[in-house]
């Protein structure tokens, strides 16, 4: 037979056992030292009563009267019944110096002699209570001595109880004791069952097994996650941070220290996370800027209960991103050319494959003439007057994406763009013209002339772009909001091209102006500081 450890056991039963473990162990000590005092108080009581019994008959005229002979023992005898049923004790009996009884609830016992050998001290003239056994039986016994007018012991009286009696009256006090401590067990036992449920449901009703291996989860997931996490409460003091986080905040801040704990506006002034805090709006994709680091941030409130309890922010290295995003863009130029290409490839293939069938080998040959000496043309034209291999590259797949798409990509005679020092240049060039091209190509779609130019020419340190289209144009009302995060004409999921194209120029400190007219096309115009290499 296989037991279950009490560490298996769901936590429900768990905090079942061990709440009713302590109340169950807490109303036993407690039962056990209440039940000794009653028991003490009791029996101290029924002490008190023979006692003052005992003293009262003690000096009572009519017990001495008997004793000196002067109020005949029948009187006494019903003197003394009276004050016993008075009182509820067993007995009284009345004793005279020879320890010969006076008075006894059974008639028959008195005028004989004392029984017990515990009344040896009262005539010496000393109080003492005793339990001996008597005529009536085990008993609590006190003895009190009787003195005349001159202070001469004349006898003794003794008051007493039948032990049985006593351990009634303790008994029926234990009952007391025994009922509240049950009843107090079964309550005990409800709110024990009650916080069971009450602590499950505040923990979701998982079991602290799986609400660890959830906080291992969550914790490895913070700390591997690429992006900085950082979370504040409603003090403005971090509550959790990641090691991305960590890494970043240090870079940021040149602080060693611990972050957790700390204010937020102590150690990244610019996060506006308290921004968030206050007005509980999120602020997503957003560029900040401190310490000479740029770092794209998220900002979330957090809600519990519909009210605000903090603010968790995601940070990422721009730097980082950029060099991501130039990887990414390398790969899409690239794919984008080889699709390109591969496609108008394919199509000379299916020229010259007709021709061949039809036996036109002279055309075939002029054809094959034609095609190489244009590809060697552009290719020549483009790498002559662009020296960057990448970009020219990039131009090479632009002319062919054109190509693709039906429009005619003219890049001018003019144009010359040397290689930039500073090989970020090069990546933000691709972005500006590559997004330039794609929204004019867009643009031009529908229209019967379907033609882009493009001008890129170096001079003085700076590069000046203009890119022209016969487009469908831009209305005057929306000439101020083209630039803006998500604008676009086509739809959702669309309008990042002309955002990244300022965010590019801002970086860059150069500038844009567009004219456009509805119907006739658009032309912009830039320029940026342009670094060449010697």
């Amino acid at each position: 037979m296989k037991f279950i450890k009490f560490k298996d056991f769901p936590l429900r039963i768990k905090t079942i056992f061990l709440v009713c473990s302590v109340i169950i162990l807490a109303l036993f000590v407690t039962n056990y030292l209440t039940s000794k005092s009653i028991e003490s108080t009791t029996i101290s009581n029924i002490e008190e009563k023979a006692r003052d019994v005992s003293r009262t008959m003690a000096l009572s005229p009519k017990v001495i009267g008997g004793l000196t002979g002067e109020i005949e023992d029948t009187v006494l005898q019903d003197h003394v019944e009276q004050v016993r049923k008075a009182t509820d004790v067993l007995f009284i009996v009345v004793l005279d110096m020879d320890r010969i009884r006076k008075t006894h609830p059974l008639k028959e016992q008195i005028g004989k002699r004392f029984v017990g050998g515990d009344e040896r001290l009262v005539f010496q003239g000393i109080e003492n209570i005793s339990i001996a056994e008597g005529t009536l039986g085990h008993s609590l016994r006190y003895f009190t001595p009787v003195f005349n007018d001159n202070g001469e012991q004349i006898g003794a009286v003794v008051a007493g109880l039948l032990l049985e009696d006593v351990e009634r009256a303790v008994a029926e006090n234990r009952a007391i004791l025994i009922i509240g401590t049950a009843l107090s067990l079964l309550v005990g036992i409800l709110g024990a069952i009650f916080l069971a449920e009450k602590v499950k449901e505040i923990l979701f009703r998982m079991e602290p097994s799986q609400i660890a291996q959830l906080l291992e989860e969550r914790s490895a997931m913070l700390h591997y996650a690429r992006e900085g996490i950082v979370a504040i409460d409603l003090d403005s003091k971090i509550t959790l941070m990641n090691s991305e986080g960590e890494r970043l905040f240090k870079k940021i801040s040149h602080h060693d220290g611990q972050f957790v704990g700390k204010k937020i506006e102590d150690i990244f002034p610019n996060s506006r996370m308290n921004n968030v805090l206050v007005t509980g709006i999120a602020e997503l994709d957003q560029e900040i800027s401190y310490n000479g680091i740029n770092l794209l941030a998220n900002r979330v409130p957090i809600y519990v209960d519909k009210k605000i309890v903090g603010v968790v922010a995601t940070f990422r290295d721009k730097t980082e991103l950029k060099k991501l995003a130039e990887e990414l863009t390398g790969v899409k130029v690239y794919a984008d050319a080889l699709r390109a290409q591969t496609h108008e490839f394919m199509n000379k293939l299916h020229v010259i494959l007709g021709m061949v069938h039809m036996k036109c080998y002279d055309e075939l040959v002029e054809f094959v003439k034609n095609t190489t000496t244009k590809l060697q043309e552009d290719v020549g034209y483009i790498t002559k007057h662009v020296k960057d291999p990448i970009l020219a590259g990039f131009v090479l797949g632009k002319l062919s994406y054109a190509r693709e798409r039906g429009a005619n990509l003219i890049f001018k005679k003019d144009c010359y763009v040397p290689i930039a020092k500073n090989t970020d240049d090069t990546h933000e060039l691709i972005t500006i013209l590559g997004n330039l091209i794609d929204n004019s190509l867009d643009a031009v779609q529908g229209c019967h002339t379907k033609k882009i130019e493009v001008s890129a020419k170096y001079n003085d340190n700076f590069i000046y772009i203009r890119v022209s289209d016969t487009g469908v144009g831009i209305s005057d009302n929306h000439l101020e909001t083209i630039f803006q995060k998500g604008y676009s004409t086509k739809g959702k999921d669309r309008g990042m091209g002309l955002y990244l194209i300022q965010q590019s120029i801002n970086r860059l400190n150069g500038t844009i102006d567009v004219i456009s007219e509805e119907g006739i096309g658009t032309t912009i115009d830039i320029q940026i500081p342009y670094e060449a290499e010697e």
